[in-house]
């Protein structure tokens, strides 16, 4: 095995290249796994890091990773799609640490290269960078025996400076140290419709504002009125309204594209209904079909419920039939910042019902806020209305 001396310091064209990106108004959250850890140092060596710099991870062991993609359990660490996935949960991550309304750069780096065991299998290197407009993956498979570890690594750092180069729009010539034998491949995808990207999981939510444009992953709601609004009406807005006073928040409505029992929302059903918030009000598209996934994804959020929506989220048979994971969730949601505004409303019976007519959990009062009929009451309903038309 030859290599050349490889000089872990920072040289005068890398210290340049970062001097650069740091001067752009871009904000990074960098992930490596396996290789590309010098970038980080070479990031960080160059003043006005805390400019683009939010936060780096390395996620090296298996759990690591999972927990760093969210609980996905990649079936090849080194691999494009993880270090797509990877890109994706940086990207995710910068946008909660973000300061101000910077333009935000995930990269994720996963790397197999030298060690102190022989390897059977390719030495290989994939970055990606994710941002608001798509994804670029670059792929590198090393030539075998050509350098120690010291060396791939300073590849693949390179590697990962120029890919974050690239994402900052920062016009850079780096000196990769390729081998003749050796190709960079790169591919970029645009991202699809902030609603399909939702569909397919690669957005946490997506915000529609009044004028109709849409934002994926923007700021959390402070509070959310959930529904199927097929249709929106009048008391929808009134309770919207009502509940803003109550919960001392802005309120936004939310429409999950994912229902308990029935299949996920079509795209062109989804579009149909949030054309219909469009001078009306912000709505949130989650894929969160329960208040415990909805609270987990925003927490301190609050949420407007009717009485009969109150009845239901205290039933354990909602829970898998066990009380003690009812009251766990209820805690968790309280610890989490939640609070649930809730609305009365008539029985089959005819009679109004109210948040006092809810037989509530010793000890979880304060997780929920009346709103009392003085200040709403509408007997509109989406399903009279749908059977009325």
């Amino acid at each position: 095995m030859s290599d050349h001396h490889v000089d872990t310091v920072m040289d005068d064209a890398i210290a340049a290249v970062v001097a650069s990106i740091h001067n752009t108004p871009h904000q990074a959250v960098v992930a490596v796994a396996g290789a590309g850890n010098y970038a980080l140092a070479w990031l960080l060596g160059v003043g006005g890091a805390s400019r683009t710099v939010l936060e780096t991870r390395i996620p090296y062991g298996y759990l690591a990773m999972t927990d760093f993609l969210a609980g996905y359990a990649p079936e090849q660490t080194v691999s494009a799609d993880t270090a797509r996935r990877m890109a994706r949960s940086a990207w995710q991550r910068g946008l909660a640490l973000r300061e101000g309304d910077a333009p935000i750069v995930g990269l994720g780096c996963t790397a197999t290269i030298a060690t102190d065991r022989t390897k059977r299998g390719d030495h290989r290197a994939y970055i990606a960078t994710w941002d608001d407009a798509g994804v670029t993956t670059d792929a590198l498979t090393l030539e075998k025996g050509l350098r120690e570890r010291a060396g791939e690594e300073d590849v693949v750092s390179r590697l990962v400076i120029a890919a974050l180069a690239r994402a900052c729009t920062v016009d850079a010539e780096i000196d990769l140290r390729l081998a003749s034998s050796e190709q960079l491949t790169t591919e970029t995808a645009r991202h699809a419709d902030p609603v399909q990207r939702l569909l397919d999981g690669d957005a946490r939510w997506v915000t529609i504002h009044p004028d109709g444009s849409m934002a994926v992953d923007a700021d959390p709601p402070q509070a959310l009125l959930p529904g199927s609004f097929n249709p929106l009406h009048p008391g929808h807005v009134e309770l919207a309204a009502a509940a803003s006073a109550a919960l001392a928040a802005p309120v936004a409505y939310e429409l999950s594209v994912v229902n308990v029992d029935k299949p996920p929302l079509a795209v062109d059903e989804v579009q149909r209904r949030i054309q219909q918030f469009q001078g009306v009000g912000t709505v949130v598209l989650t894929g969160a079909e329960t208040f415990y996934k909805k609270a987990q994804l925003f927490p301190g959020c609050g949420f407007v419920i009717g009485w009969d929506t109150a009845t239901r989220l205290i039933q354990p048979r909602y829970y898998n039939d066990s009380e003690s994971a009812m009251l766990t969730a209820l805690a968790e949601m309280w610890a989490s910042g939640s609070r649930f505004a809730v609305a009365g409303r008539t029985d089959d019976d005819g009679t109004f019902r109210t948040l006092a007519d809810v037989n509530l959990p010793g000890g979880f009062h304060p997780l929920f806020v009346d709103i009392p009929e003085s200040a709403f009451r509408s007997d509109l309903s989406s399903t009279d209305i749908r059977n009325a038309g």
